[in-house]
């Protein structure tokens, strides 16, 4: 079986990545985005998310309107700091509807704006309807996330089981609660699901670009004639 690449060429590509815990999934976005030089964002969303919830909603709905017609949205993300070392969810997941539609209305706004990564938030499934959106898993099995997270965040292996499975857990119970009862591992939510253990960073990389090759080569065709 031949798969069919999407007839016409997108103006802009999105790819979303979820992963697990110290699978170094947000690393793995970020090269992605630097290869493809395009922009990456993860905590930032929540950042502006949590700055507009505060507004009144008609004062959101006219900044929201002036952020999608004059594509600024992207702008006001990048002056947000980005954040590089791993933080684990310790609380227990509570929903926040105002929130999360913000949240939804910003990852709606840069995919009609501008080629990007995104990383978790519910990316794929808030996206999952559009034909320039790549969604991606990444996953790997404990002892390499264990190794990860004991040396990116310098802590001891107890410490590193409790993050990883506190945050797992979060991430799961976040991803039911708002696709609806859908779950967070269910592979049919994605074109690409990738143990980091088996290829390592780099490859995964390689793998996601060869993907995307294959799946829009109209796009990468028009890139490399620029």
């Amino acid at each position: 079986m031949v798969y069919e690449a999407v007839n016409e060429t997108p103006k802009n590509i999105v790819i979303t990545v979820a992963r697990g815990f110290g699978s170094g999934g947000k690393q793995i976005a970020s090269m992605v985005a630097k290869e493809l030089g395009i922009h990456c964002y993860e905590n930032r969303i929540l950042m502006l998310a949590s700055q507009m919830s505060g507004l009144d909603q008609e004062i959101f709905d006219e900044v929201n309107e002036k952020m999608r017609t004059k594509s600024i949205l992207p702008g006001f993300l990048r002056g947000l700091p980005r954040r590089n070392t791993p933080i684990p969810e310790t609380k227990e997941f509570v929903s926040d509807e105002k929130l999360f539609e913000y949240q939804k209305q910003i990852i709606e706004g840069l995919a009609e704006t501008e080629s990007c990564v995104i990383v978790g938030k519910c990316a794929d499934w808030i996206l999952k309807d559009r034909d320039n959106v790549v969604s991606l898993y990444i996953e790997a099995p404990r002892r390499y996330c264990l190794k990860e997270v004991m040396e990116r965040m310098n802590v001891n292996e107890a410490t590193a089981h409790r993050s990883i499975s506190q945050t797992d857990k979060y991430r799961a119970e976040y991803y039911e609660h708002y696709t609806g009862g859908n779950y967070w591992t269910n592979p049919v939510n994605y074109d690409l699901t990738i143990n980091s253990e088996r290829v390592g960073k780099d490859r995964a990389v390689q793998l996601i670009l060869d993907y995307l090759r294959l799946r829009f080569p109209g796009y990468f065709g028009e890139r490399a004639a620029e």
